[in-house]
C-alpha cells in the first residue's frame, strides 16, 4: 500500500508529524507492505536565504507579530517535539530557502534513500542549526545516505530535479493542499497536520482494508464462454 506524504524540511510540524506516522506505522501489523514517498512542498518558494538574519526576527517581522509571541509559539512546537523524542533549538535555526534540499530529495528517491534524506535535512535544520540550502550541507547528507559524490555534485552545480519538485506542487494543488504535513494513504484518505500516532493508526487501518479488497481476486463463476482458441462451450 502506497502512503504520499507531502513536506518542507523548513516546517516543525512536519518533522513532528514523521515521527508521529513512523510510531504509528511500528505499530501496523502491515507496516512491511507500506511503501513511502515523499513529496515536495515549499512553504515559502519566495524565501531568501539569509545565514546572518535571526529567526526570531524573520518570523516576527514576516507574520507581523511580536518575539514574545515567537517566543510562545516556539515553546509549544518545542514540547509537542519534545514528547515524540525531539529536541528542537529554534535559536540555531537558519532563515534558508527549502527548494535546493527538495531537489535534493527528488534525488535520493531514484536511490531509494529519500526517507535518510529527508530526517538529515530536518535534523540538520531544526537541530543542528544547519543551512539546508549551502553546497556542503546538501552534499554531506547526500553522502551520508550513500549517494555518488559525482551525482551530488552535478546536482548542486544544475537545476536537475527542479521540474519534479515543480511536478510535486502542482500535484498538492490538484488535491487541495494547502498545508502541510499531508498525507495520502492508499490514493483514498487524507491524513492532514502532525496527528496523534492513534489517528495515524486508524487511518492506516481503515486504508489497508480497502486496499485488501482491491486486492482480492474476482469471484469466479463458469458457465458458457469462448476462448481465444475459437472453442465456444
Amino acid at each position: 500500500m502506497k502512503v504520499d506524504i507531502w513536506s518542507d524540511v523548513r516546517c516543525p510540524f512536519c518533522y513532528i508529524g514523521k515521527r508521529k506516522f513512523e510510531m504509528a506505522l511500528e505499530k501496523f501489523s502491515n507496516k512491511n507492505d507500506v511503501q513511502v514517498e515523499w513529496h515536495s512542498f515549499e512553504l515559502d518558494p519566495t524565501l531568501i536565504t539569509n545565514k546572518d538574519e535571526n529567526h526570531v526576527k524573520h518570523l516576527s517581522e514576516a507574520k507581523g507579530i511580536s518575539k514574545e509571541q515567537v517566543d510562545q509559539m516556539h515553546g509549544h512546537v518545542q514540547k509537542m517535539a519534545s514528547e515524540v523524542g525531539l529536541d528542537f533549538h529554534f535559536d540555531k535555526v537558519v532563515v534558508a530557502n527549502s527548494f535546493n534540499a527538495h531537489r535534493l530529495i527528488q534525488l535520493a528517491k531514484t536511490k531509494g534513500v529519500a526517507d535518510d534524506v529527508e530526517e538529515a535535512l530536518f535534523k540538520a535544520h531544526f537541530v543542528e542549526g544547519k543551512n539546508i540550502d549551502d553546497a556542503e550541507t546538501l552534499m554531506n547528507i547526500g553522502i551520508s545516505a550513500g549517494i555518488d559524490k559525482d551525482e551530488l555534485k552535478k546536482l548542486i552545480d544544475s537545476g536537475e530535479f527542479s521540474k519534479q519538485v515543480r511536478q510535486d506542487e502542482q500535484q498538492a494543488q490538484l488535491y487541495g493542499i494547502n498545508g502541510v504535513p499531508f498525507f495520502v494513504l492508499n490514493n483514498k484518505y487524507g491524513v492532514s497536520g502532525a496527528q496523534p500516532q492513534e489517528i495515524f493508526l486508524e487511518a492506516l487501518t481503515q486504508a489497508w482494508d480497502d486496499f485488501a479488497k482491491e486486492k482480492k481476486p474476482v469471484i469466479l463463476t463458469e458457465g458458457e464462454t469462448c476462448t481465444t482458441d475459437g472453442n465456444c462451450q
